[in-house]
């Protein structure tokens, strides 16, 4: 099992959630209204007057063979939408309750 993290612009989440969905995956975290600047490119999203967007965080525990097609279809969503600035991560999960 891993761990998958999944930061992003807020205005698509509807979008991060249906993936998830779509993928099989039902149960997830999401914290909401987090501010953030990537590590790559794009503009801040701090939720201030200058940077006023904000972005949005899942964190889901996902089946290792689900986790590839997950990531794949994250990729395209971020390749299709410049603003979605979206990082994902993932580890291993050792145990759960």
């Amino acid at each position: 099992m891993k761990a998958v993290f999944i930061a992003y612009n807020q205005a698509y989440n509807q979008e991060i959630v249906e993936l998830l969905e779509n993928n099989g995956q039902r149960g997830y975290t999401v914290w909401q209204d987090m501010g953030g600047r990537g590590g790559v490119d794009g503009e801040p999203h701090l939720g201030n007057h200058a940077w006023p967007v904000q972005n949005h965080a899942v964190l889901t525990m996902v089946d290792d063979s689900r986790v590839s097609q997950i990531l794949e279809d994250l990729r395209k969503k971020d390749a299709s939408a410049p603003d979605l600035g979206l990082r994902a991560w993932t580890w291993n999960i050792e145990q759960s309750l």
